[in-house]
């Protein structure tokens, strides 16, 4: 991937300008929620009868349901991947004594997202219906794996795809709160809850960081939105597998899972793309080269070309049997 000198002129210059506005995004630490204000304190007396009432919500919970939220805990605990992933980027400087905005943002983003992936693995923990060693071979299987998401060191790409993928954890959150709710859990309802409000809170920041860039390199930005789209976005557990398993072929699983529970579908897919189009005002960016006019044209076409696939595409019913899950 061939990238222009002129990229880190440019994160040099939005670092200046949007350290005050990308922290809009985040929340103080000491005032923000953490794993424990949700789970079980065992120092007291009462704890045995809230992981009994904590478990006996869980009962009920569909097969899918579970798969899926050991799939998402999966994803999230990750992290380490993320981090060092996004380090490398072109423009995030971490280097002295002092890290420059965007090493600042990394760093803080990530250590808000670490929440999710713990306040998750405690829940399944204690709920008793998963197989609590398989889950975390598979973690330690995706951290090992790594993953190859299609945007090297480029800032461009790899902002568009946070901006994508942030909305779909929020899409996916959210529906396993609703799910949660409707199967009498409105416990597990509001950890999802607060997880998919700060997945969202992400998601702006990200989106702002493109629609910055696409003030003040509209041509190469538009190339790699279009590069992106190309590939298409995959998601960050994308090698997930469980033991004697190849990889990524249990995230196949999970995703189909994922499909027939609607937590997340191709049709989000599809509207998160529509929206992303729409919000950055990819019809009515001015000034650009034959190339990116190009790029335009496939990005506007591409949603009702996406969308006349996904009527012919079928989910599987439920076979698989996941390791995860007791």
């Amino acid at each position: 991937m061939q990238l222009s000198p002129h990229r880190l002129e440019v994160m040099n210059y939005l670092a200046q300008k949007i350290e005050g506005v990308m922290f809009d995004y985040l929340r103080p630490v000491e005032d923000h929620w953490q794993p424990a204000d949700f789970l079980p304190d065992f120092s007291d007396e009462n704890y045995l009868k809230e992981v009994k009432l904590l478990q006996e919500s869980c009962n009920d919970l569909p097969y899918d349901y579970i798969a899926v939220l050991i799939g998402d805990t999966i994803t999230e605990e990750a992290l380490p991947t993320y981090e060092s992933w996004l380090m490398d980027v072109i423009g995030i400087d971490q280097q002295g004594e002092e890290p420059n905005a965007w090493a600042k943002w990394v760093r803080a983003w990530t250590a808000e997202e670490n929440r999710h992936g713990d306040l998750l693995n405690k829940y399944l923990y204690l709920s008793g219906r998963v197989n609590m060693r398989a889950m975390e071979v598979s973690t330690q299987y995706l951290i090992q794996d790594g993953f190859d998401i299609g945007t090297g060191q480029d800032p461009y790409r790899n902002f568009i795809y946070t901006s994508f993928q942030e909305l779909a954890t929020n899409v996916s959150h959210r529906r396993t709160a609703t799910i949660a709710k409707k199967y009498g859990n409105p416990h597990l309802s509001k950890i999802c809850g607060v997880i998919a409000s700060d997945e969202m809170r992400h998601a702006k920041a990200y989106k702002t960081f493109v629609a910055k860039i696409l003030e003040v390199d509209p041509n190469e930005m538009m190339l790699a939105l279009e590069d992106m789209m190309r590939k298409k976005i995959v998601m960050p557990a994308h090698f997930l597998r469980e033991t004697g398993v190849k990889i990524g072929e249990t995230f196949t699983h999970f995703s189909d899972a994922a499909q027939r529970l609607g937590v997340y579908t191709t049709i989000d897919y599809i509207e998160i793309l529509e929206g992303l189009l729409k919000e950055w005002e990819i019809e009515k960016v001015s000034g650009l080269n034959d190339a990116a006019e190009k790029g335009r044209d496939y990005l506007m076409a591409l949603p009702a070309r996406l969308r006349r696939i996904a009527d012919r595409t079928r989910v599987p019913e439920m076979q698989y049997q996941f390791s995860w899950i007791k």
